[in-house]
């Protein structure tokens, strides 16, 4: 009789589904799963980017057109952008739940359509750590060996690529444009406190928000000692009344980053160690 209750509470092992999963996003909105999800669709590069530095890539069965990191995910079934999504092809890949940025438009739709939606939110360096522990806890993935981990690193990268800088290349003022607009990375934006961790005073102050689009001649005003430009399109610098009498422009003090390099120092995630290496290299080079 033993033996057969043994099996039997075996078999219900066996059989039984993996613990419910139960996370809050950063809309507020609760999002209820049976096990942890196995069909993801991303439609964020930085959200795609860190479910690979999870080690979870093989979950992705979509992404957005411009999550192209790492090179894996260029396979996947592209599905348009956060912002223009393919609700039809979003769903067509029958995801568990969908990944996205609390401005997307997508989310409403998606649900009422039966999707589940997990929308995330990184403007910090807080937020950019508290997104990885979210997805880690989505992947049902240990802080001990998932987001705490990496976060270490991150953390760990950025206090080095700071002591690299000598203490006069950490006293520039710097201006970091994001896009066309112009809009500037501000000292609240996660771009903005790397800058601030490497040592060097952003021109942009926190009280502008995260990233502002200002009027031209705030820069004019502020004539920073560098400029750096993370505008993934290559478009040239615009020539921005006043500006050709900046500092940083008669001195050639300015970092206009590739389409790679933009692509790792504007994204709020995994790569955010990268960054910091790539902005404290410009930092050096035009100091």
């Amino acid at each position: 009789m033993k033996a057969f209750s043994a099996l039997l509470v075996a078999c219900f092992m066996a059989v039984a589904p993996a613990h419910a999963l139960q996370l809050t996003d950063d809309r507020g909105v609760s999002v209820t799963f049976a096990h942890s999800p196995q069909r993801i669709v991303s439609l964020l590069p930085s959200l795609t980017e860190s479910v690979c530095a999870l080690e979870q890539c093989q979950r992705l069965v979509g992404v957005d057109r411009y999550s192209n990191y790492p090179a894996s995910v260029r396979s996947l079934p592209a599905v348009g952008g956060g912002l223009d999504p393919n609700i039809e092809a979003i769903v067509a890949l029958k995801p568990d739940v969908v990944i996205l940025a609390v401005s997307s438009r997508a989310s409403q739709r998606l649900e009422s359509l039966g999707v589940k939606v997990v929308a995330l939110e990184t403007k910090n360096h807080a937020d950019v750590r508290r997104v990885l522990k979210k997805i880690g806890a989505l992947l049902d993935i240990p802080d001990a060996a998932g987001a705490d981990r990496l976060w270490r690193t991150i953390d760990a990268s950025l206090s080095a690529a700071a002591q690299s800088l000598s203490p006069a290349a950490r006293n520039k003022r710097v201006y970091f444009e994001v896009s066309r607009g112009p809009y500037a990375a501000g000292e609240s934006s996660f771009i903005g406190e790397t800058l601030t961790r490497l040592g060097v005073k952003n021109i942009i102050p926190a009280s502008l928000g995260p990233f502002p689009r200002i009027n031209p001649e705030f820069v004019v005003r502020a004539n920073p000692d560098l400029m750096m430009v993370g505008n993934r399109s290559m478009q040239a610098m615009a020539d921005y009344p006043g500006w050709s009498g900046l500092k940083a422009v008669k001195e050639q003090r300015i970092c206009v980053f590739g389409v790679d390099e933009s692509d790792v120092v504007v994204r709020p995630g995994p790569r955010m160690a990268e960054a910091a290496r790539i902005m404290a290299r410009c930092i050096a080079d035009k100091s």
